[in-house]
């Protein structure tokens, strides 16, 4: 089930170019939004889901100023891209001086959800913390990848955005820092259930919550205790064996990267090309070559 943002906003001298790019992963969904700005543009916003905004681009010179109180003074510090976490119903007001072009990534949560994946008691403290117009360089790195995510028409297997989502949470919450935890390795029980359900599915989209599923674990623990057993995080798990299967395709006389991309999931023969190169250290059509030789 897709989790749906509530937020109503009043907005004067913006207007969003080229529409809405977004995805949704377990917990979130995660908005792109480009927008023109005249001079003096300002905006009114109210969530009742928490959410963080980060700036991406601007352009023009000018600034971006934040507050919770409309009388009061905004905030409006000399960083080049801020971001700032906004709590659930907390009201927002923002003005855009002299700024021809900003784009924003906004990440919707749902605590519920959220609370439930990390099964940390002081998550819903941390959520009902308001930071406006503060930086944090490996926050924004995520939030840069997660907004890649968000635009690019071949998007990657949702465990990546997943794993981005769950490092995301971490590092802006320090929940390792305020509650710190031995991560274990699987049992071997639960190491060959998964194991065996990932090769089973390995050719359609796995989310990372159906392999917690299976351990009764949370998805922050299972995923780093499959990591701790394996050297790898699921989705890597996942794709080495989708082109373990793309092999055995192969390896079968006339048999065409067309054809074969379309069975294995890939979008296209491009899109199975450079997966099957970044895994395997050569392109399918060399590999299929050498089997037969």
């Amino acid at each position: 089930m897709t989790f749906h943002p509530r937020m109503t906003s009043r907005i004067e001298g913006v207007s969003v170019i080229g529409g809405l790019k977004w995805r949704s992963w377990a917990g979130v969904v995660a908005d792109v939004w480009s927008v023109k700005c005249e001079p003096e543009a300002r905006g009114e916003y109210i969530s009742e889901d928490p959410r963080l905004f980060v700036v991406l681009d601007k352009c023009g010179g000018g600034t971006l100023q934040l507050g919770t109180d409309k009388a009061s003074d905004l905030n409006s510090h000399g960083i080049d891209c801020p971001m700032s976490f906004i709590p659930a119903g907390l009201p927002v007001w923002g003005r855009l001086r002299k700024m021809e072009y900003l784009r924003h990534l906004d990440i919707h949560f749902d605590l519920d959800i959220i609370r439930r994946r990390f099964g940390d008691d002081l998550i819903t403290q941390r959520f009902q913390k308001p930071r406006l117009m503060f930086s944090d360089d490996a926050v924004a790195g995520l939030a840069r990848l997660i907004a890649d995510e968000c635009v690019n028409e071949q998007p990657l297997n949702d465990l990546y955005g997943d794993s981005l989502v769950t490092a995301l949470v971490v590092q802006l919450f320090q929940i390792g820092q305020a509650r710190k935890r031995q991560r274990s390795q699987l049992s071997a029980r639960h190491l060959r259930l998964v194991t065996a359900y990932i090769e089973e599915h390995s050719l359609r989209t796995i989310r990372l919550q159906e392999l917690s599923d299976l351990t009764g674990l949370s998805q922050s623990y299972f995923s780093h205790a499959f990591k701790a057993s394996t050297g790898m995080a699921p989705h890597q798990w996942q794709m080495k064996a989708r082109i373990r299967k793309v092999q055995s395709l192969l390896g079968k006389r006339g048999a065409s990267l067309t054809t074969v991309a379309s069975l294995a999931g890939f979008s296209d023969q491009a899109h199975l090309t450079r997966v099957f190169k970044r895994v395997v250290g050569v392109t399918p059509a060399v590999w299929q070559r050498e089997q037969w030789n």
